[in-house]
Order: structure tokens, then sequence, then C-alpha cells
């Protein structure tokens, strides 16, 4: 009788025999494929690679691709130097100067949004073509614009009426606004104030007075403070004070408040025309109505003052500017010194002059002028001298009769050295004379 030991490695035999028997039947009935060719050809050791092998493919790769890249780069660079890196329509409209070609390089750019939405570029190339009187090519430029997508936006209408205001051709600016229905482009109180402002400007007041009174209503644009305003400085600029101030109750009537711009047009007509009482009324007003006063109120009444010799009220003034937390400018101060000089305080004249400069606010043009001017007339040429030379070395010349009577004084005074300085710039300058 077997045991188990000997029954078991009978059975361990026998599955041995099937296996084998199995595989060897698969194997003569499958076809080669290339995969299996590259295994048995992988497992024979002369096909094996070698590092040599590997180095030699890897160059062989670069060496294929070598003439691909360079077919690349040659075509790039003929089509590079095909076409060459042109200059910006910014630069070349900027420098060009030809009426003409301006015109034609403007409107070749016309969908060019860099040249369109720059607000620069269409200033310059307008001012420049009112330069030459060639109307009709600002004319034919704008008309273009509104023709283009842009000119469905109110925004850029606004530009054209105002670019027509700036080069004198206010029917136009009239003309586009009453035709931007036509263009799909809808008005409001904004084409309407720019349409205002550019008649004030060309001092047709009757036609803005006009347009003021009839196209509100007739296209339903209701009005704010400033198409009052734009009213208002219009009808002072005529020298129609009352009706200015009538314009102002009718403003209050539609609900519109007025606000420091309404106050201060109104006195500084009312102080130019010496109606005094108006236009201290209209300050106590202002003030009473919770309207604080800006930098332009106070150099309205201070100005009003210093006509009236009136310069210590008006340096009182400047300190209650800086108590509200308003700084003076260059015009509040050259009206204090002047003031100061008129009544002979050239004193109070320097103290404000240096103070100024302590305060962070250098002297401009007029202040120098009015300095040196006055310091000849009291006869302090040395301080005047100093001051004269210092406003030169800024390019900034005093008048011819001012400069004449510094070289008097200098020559009366042995101050020769001096007036020959003051010549060598006047003469080194290209400086005429105001």
């Amino acid at each position: 009788m077997l045991s188990v030991h000997t029954i078991r490695r009978i059975c361990a035999a026998i599955d041995a025999f099937s296996v084998t028997f199995i595989a060897a039947t698969l194997s003569r009935s499958r076809k080669k494929t290339d995969l299996s060719v590259l295994a048995n050809e992988s497992n024979n050791p002369e096909n094996f690679p070698t590092i040599a092998a590997c180095k030699a493919a890897v160059l062989n790769k670069h060496h294929k691709l070598e003439p691909q890249v360079v077919r690349e780069s040659s075509s790039t660079n003929t089509v590079s130097d095909r076409l060459p890196i042109s200059e910006p329509a910014i630069v070349k409209l900027k420098a060009e100067k030809d009426p003409e070609k301006l015109f034609h390089l403007f409107k070749s750019n016309a969908y060019n949004r860099l040249v369109v939405e720059n607000r620069f570029a269409f200033e310059d190339t307008v001012s420049c073509l009112a330069g030459a009187r060639r109307y009709d090519l600002i004319e034919h430029l704008l008309e273009h614009q509104k023709t283009l997508p842009q000119g469905l936006r109110e925004g850029f209408n606004v530009r054209i009426i105002m670019l027509y205001g700036k080069a004198g051709m206010p029917d136009h600016a009239l003309q586009t606004f009453h035709q931007m229905h036509l263009f799909g482009c809808p008005r409001t109180v904004k084409s309407f104030n720019a349409t205002l402002q550019v008649l004030s400007q060309a001092r047709r007041f009757d036609d803005a007075h006009t347009f003021f009174s009839q196209c509100a209503n007739k296209y339903g644009i209701v009005l704010d403070e400033i198409s009052y305003n734009i009213v208002i400085k219009s009808m002072c600029e005529m020298g129609s004070l009352d009706s200015a101030y009538l314009v102002m109750v009718e403003m209050e009537k539609a609900g519109l408040k007025p606000d420091v711009v309404t106050y201060t047009t109104l006195m500084s007509a009312f102080y130019k025309h010496g109606r005094r009482e108006i236009g201290d009324g209209l300050w106590n007003l202002m003030v009473l109505r919770g309207c604080s006063p800006n930098l332009a109120t106070f150099n309205v009444r201070i100005q009003f003052l210093i006509n009236r010799r009136r310069a210590w009220k008006g340096n009182d003034l400047t300190h209650l500017m800086c108590k509200a937390g308003i700084q003076p400018d260059e015009m509040t101060y050259n009206l204090i010194i002047k003031g100061f000089c008129m009544i002979g305080e050239l004193e109070m004249a320097k103290r404000v002059f240096y103070a100024m400069q302590g305060r962070g606010c250098k002297p401009n043009r007029k202040i120098y002028q009015t300095m040196v001017h006055y310091l000849c007339e009291g006869g302090n040429f040395d301080l005047a001298f100093r001051l004269c030379k210092d406003s030169m070395d800024k390019n900034w010349f005093p008048s011819v009769g001012t400069i004449e009577k510094l070289l008097k004084g200098l020559m009366s005074t042995s101050k020769n050295r001096n007036a020959r300085e003051i010549m060598k710039l006047v003469k080194k300058s290209s400086w005429i004379g105001c």
C-alpha cells in the first residue's frame, strides 16, 4: 500500500505534465507578432544595446531635427524682414505737421481704439487742423467719427461737441447735438451742458439763452446745477447781472440748491461792476444757507478789498481762510502783496513774500513782477536786483518799463556791475518784452 507522501509526489508529477502539454499546444498554434520578435531579440545578449549605440541614436535624432528648426527660423526671419515693425499710430500723429497727411493718417486709424479712445490724440489733431484753418478737414474727420460704432455713445458725442467748440465751430457743435438721435445716441443733460458751454465760450450769449430756454423742454432734458451755472456766467459776461440773479431764483424754484460756483460767479460780477452791497449780500446769503466759500470765493472778495485799497482787511481774510482749512494760493498772495505795495507798505509786502515761501507756496511770474516793480518805485534797488535776477534765472522777465527803471536806479546808486549783469541776462535770452 502506497504511503501518503508517495501519493502526493505522483499527483504533483501529473499536474506538471498537464501544464507542460497545454503550453506546448498553445505555442504551436499562436502566430508570432512583432512584439514577440522584439522580445526574442532582446533575450539575445548579442542584440542588447550598448552605451555607444545609445549615444549614436541620440546624435542621429538631433541631426534629423536640425534642418526643420533651421527651416522654421529662416522662414520667420524672412517674414520679419518682409514686415518691418512700424511706429505706433499715436507717435506718428504727434510727429506729423502737414494738415493733409495728418488728416489721412487719423482717418486711416478710425477703428484703432488706441487712437479713437485717446482724448489727447483727438485734441492735438483738431488743434493742428484748426491752426492751419482747415475747417473742412475737421468737419470731414469728426462727421466720419459719428458714423462709427463709438458714435452710439453719448460721451463720445460730447467729445465731438467740445472739439467743435475748441476749433471755433459752434454751429457744427449745435448741429451735432440736434442730430444725435440719427446715430442712435440718446441725449441727456451731459450733452446739453456741453453744447451750452460751447455757445457760451463762443460768446454767443443770445443763442445760449435760447438754447437753454427752448431745447431743454423740446428734448425732455432735466437740467442740473451745471446748466444753470453756465447760463448765469454767460449773463454776467453780457452785463445782465439782474437777469443772472433771477436765473438763480429760478434755479431754486426748480428744486436745485445754488452751490459755491453760483455764488462766486455772481459775487465776482457784482463786485466788478461796483455793486458792493449786492456782492456783500450774496456773501452773507451764502454763509447763512450753509454753503461754505472755497478758494475762488475768497480770492474774489480779497480782490474787491484790494481794489478799494483795503489791504489790511484782505490780509485778515487770509487768516480766516487758514482757519477754515483753505490754503492761500499764488493768486491770493499776489493780491495781498500788491495791496500792501499800493498803500506804500513795502515792509509788509516783503514779509508776506517771504512768509508764502515758508508755507510751501513758491512765487510765480506775477508775484516777481509785482515785487520788482514796487521795490523800484520805493527806491529799494538792491532787493529789486536780487529778485529780478532770480526771476530771470527762471526765464520770467519783468516788463520793459520795470527793467528800465531798475537799470536807471542801479546806475544812479553806482551799482554798474549789477546793471551789466541784468543786461547780460536780457541779451542772453530770446526775450522781447512784455
